[in-house]
């Protein structure tokens, strides 16, 4: 049984203009202001809290100041500012790919979950305006990230499917350009938030009924499980070295951000075979949080959750990266259908 996590930590990260970025212990870090990306993936969080509770006064206003912020971070271009200071400066002329691509993660999410019609108006809105971006991306992860939203959003939004297209195709590209019997991946690389490359392909193979994307989501899954699944036990790429092909794997630091994406990208995969391996190893993903991990150490604390983990122990600062990978998995986790019996 999932318990589902409280959204204190959130809150006291979340002020009135958005989730700061960064914490000192469990304690909120102005110094480095708010990101595009946080942000996103707070919309993300309370959208999917909301279906879970939907009376969760909290939920609905993190929901609120969070698509507030992306509805002022949207240039005219349908792009995205990232970094904002503290004081509420803007410190970029346009974010990264990656921001723009959670942004449309994020926003797809609210399409698909926000029960309010005036509020999921919004978000749809912006994603509108967004989506005809994606076409610019040259990046994989963007990719994903984008197309897993337009996914979200394509139900009740036809022109979603255009950039989901994009995003499948330059997913295929990028796979038949590196892999081989050996490394069965997109990239000669295995470096960070992995498992959101199949998960785009299986959503958008769902989406689309594309069963050539929903084949390579499921077989660089696999790939990916057999190299960060050991003993019963998820073991994430750590950021220190990654995993070149032919080299070897870094187990340290080992990042939240990697226990949740193969939390989702496995309940893709279960929505689409049913097979009970495939939400048991979303289980056992999730369970890195609480204690399953190589350090047999807690990183998940009251609603928080710290930054990363070493050999031998957390780092203690419990930022919004963190938090929103641990709420993210837990109520995705909860949302979803276990096995029968």
């Amino acid at each position: 049984m999932i318990d589902l996590p409280s959204l204190s930590h959130l809150c006291a990260l979340t002020d009135d203009t958005g989730v700061l970025q960064h914490a000192i212990g469990p304690i909120p870090n102005r110094a480095f202001g708010y990101c595009t990306d946080d942000i996103a993936r707070a919309l993300a969080v309370a959208a999917t809290r909301l279906q879970l509770d939907p009376l969760d006064a909290n939920a609905d206003l993190i929901l609120r100041t969070s698509l507030a912020y992306l509805a002022h971070a949207i240039l005219p271009s349908g792009e995205f500012h990232n970094f904002m200071s503290h004081e509420r400066t803007w410190l970029d002329d346009v974010g990264t790919e990656d921001s723009f691509g959670r942004a449309i993660y994020g926003l797809g999410m609210a399409v698909a979950k926000v029960a309010d019609n005036d509020v999921r108006a919004v978000a749809h809105r912006l994603l509108a305006s967004a989506l005809p971006n994606v076409a610019n991306l040259r990046y994989v992860r963007a990719y994903a990230y984008a197309g897993t939203g337009a996914s979200w959003a394509f139900p009740t939004m036809p022109e979603a499917a255009g950039p989901m297209a994009e995003a499948r195709d330059a997913l295929l590209h990028a796979y038949a350009s590196e892999h081989s019997a050996q490394w069965d991946w997109f990239e000669p690389e295995l470096t960070y938030d992995n498992a959101r490359l199949p998960e785009a392909l299986l959503r958008i193979g769902r989406a689309l009924g594309d069963q050539r994307a929903i084949d390579v989501g499921l077989r660089t899954l696999a790939f990916l499980r057999k190299i960060v699944i050991e003993e019963n036990m998820f073991v994430p790429i750590g950021n220190e070295g990654w995993y070149p092909r032919g080299g070897v794997r870094a187990r340290y630091a080992q990042q939240p951000l990697e226990a949740t994406a193969m939390v989702e990208a496995q309940l893709a995969a279960y929505a689409i075979t049913q097979d009970p391996q495939d939400y048991a190893v979303a289980t056992l993903a999730h369970g890195w949080f609480t204690g399953q991990n190589t350090a047999g150490l807690v990183l998940a604390r009251g609603g928080g959750c710290c930054d990363g983990l070493s050999e031998d122990s957390v780092n203690p600062n419990m930022g919004a990266e963190s938090t929103l990978a641990y709420l993210m998995s837990a109520y995705a986790l909860k949302h979803a259908s276990p096995p029968s019996a």
